[in-house]
């Protein structure tokens, strides 16, 4: 067993920073085709590393540092279990990155409408506020589950993903991220003229066209040659 322990602490070390490496720049470019802007990208990959160190500084001032782990229940320890830092890295990112992708696309939805950038933050937040908050409250009421047991690992598990997605929902997708998306006004679509060459994938479909009455009307497909829709 001590040296399994050992092999398996060696290959997480070994292969943390390859993973941390590949989702952020995955990501990256996910968000980047999707959202058309060089500052979005850049904000939610700083945005939701925010969200993983308050998870990973938490988790040793509890478990390690003892500091409220008699209060909470659980047992301290000298160590964090091998597999967390991976674990937790990946699984938050997913989550918190499902929230942010939520949050943007009501928000560039109303930007695309109205070039207002002020108005569409508020709306962005007003339409998805009460369903990002109720969605981390079920995430947040599984993973205490976990954390309700006995067996340490489970404990640092639950432990560590209910107070990231927290405060993910709450101070960073509700606070930060709004108020940093304020300050940055119209920079926050900022995109460089070189990138043009990528192609353009529009989120919610294609833009309704508008009538002669001002009243925008379904997109439809045309025919093309060879009788083709």
């Amino acid at each position: 067993m001590t040296a399994e322990v050992i092999d398996y602490v060696k290959q997480a070390q070994d292969y943390l920073p390859i993973i941390f490496v590949f989702v952020l720049s995955a990501s990256f470019v996910l968000l980047l085709v999707a959202f058309r802007s060089i500052v979005v990208p850049l904000k939610a990959v700083v945005m939701n590393l925010l969200s993983v160190g308050a998870a990973y500084g938490l988790l040793v001032l509890v478990f390690q540092k003892g500091i409220g782990a008699d209060l909470l229940g659980f047992q301290q320890t000298p160590i964090i279990e091998a597999f967390l830092p991976m674990f937790l890295f990946t699984v938050l990112f997913g989550l918190s990155m499902d929230y942010h992708v939520f949050l943007l696309s009501r928000i560039k939805e109303r930007y695309d409408e109205t070039g207002n950038n002020s108005e569409s933050v508020a709306y962005g937040l007003r339409a998805t506020g009460r369903i990002i908050t109720g969605a981390a409250l079920i995430m947040v009421a599984v993973f205490g589950g976990f954390a309700l047991g006995d067996l340490v690992p489970m404990q640092q598990m639950g432990f560590g993903l209910a107070v990231a997605i927290i405060l993910d929902a709450t101070v960073v997708r509700m606070v930060l991220v709004p108020a940093s998306m304020e300050l940055l006004g119209d920079w926050n679509w900022y995109f460089p003229t070189w990138l043009e060459w990528i192609p353009r994938i529009q989120i919610e479909g294609a833009v309704p066209a508008p009538t002669a009455e001002g009243v925008a009307t379904p997109a439809r497909f045309e025919p093309v040659a060879g009788g083709g829709s």
